[in-house]
């Protein structure tokens, strides 16, 4: 998790996210960040995001993404 966080902390380092629940309905994440997002993780945790992951509940919070991550490997 502390990977993910330091991820997520260079791409948007203005977001308090442990406690930010609604990245996305709140509009703190756009489709161009999460494709950044997807990218380091990709990059970082040797994974593939699918498409079926790339869906707005799987990127709400720092949470729903780290249990995406234990879902890929």
């Amino acid at each position: 998790m502390e990977e993910l966080m330091e991820i997520l902390e260079q791409v948007l380092p203005n977001v308090d996210f442990t406690a930010e629940k609604d990245l996305v309905d709140s509009g703190l994440l756009d489709s161009v960040t999460m494709v950044r997002i997807i990218s380091e993780l990709e990059e970082r945790f040797d994974i593939s995001v699918s498409m079926e992951y790339i869906q707005p509940k799987y990127f709400q919070s720092a949470e729903t993404i780290w249990n995406m991550i234990e879902e890929l490997r």
